[in-house]
């Protein structure tokens, strides 16, 4: 995924700002990373990669254009995919 890429769809929550966000704040724990534009607060598709990126950055993990979060699909489209079905189930162990 691209930095621009939404990671919280319900609030519109891109990649780069998730991460600078982790950056520049040093959140203690994954939970306060909602802190930023409410990611995670709305349907929960998002909180196991909001908890990504706080332990890749409370390692100094960088973030480049070009390079991801252990663990998110490669594309948008298949992010995008995969939080439908998600969505769909009901069913919060269908996540990636």
């Amino acid at each position: 995924m691209k930095l621009d890429d939404q990671i919280c769809y319900c609030f519109h929550v891109p990649l780069r700002k998730l991460t600078s966000f982790a950056r520049r704040t040093r959140p203690v724990r994954a939970s306060q990373m909602s802190e930023c534009l409410g990611a995670g607060t709305g349907c929960g598709w998002c909180i196991p990669i909001l908890k990504k990126i706080h332990a890749e950055c409370m390692r100094e993990q960088s973030f480049e254009e070009g390079e991801s979060v252990a663990g998110l699909p490669e594309t948008a489209d298949e992010y995008a995919a995969a939080r439908q079905s998600y969505l769909k189930s009901g069913n919060e162990k269908n996540r990636f």
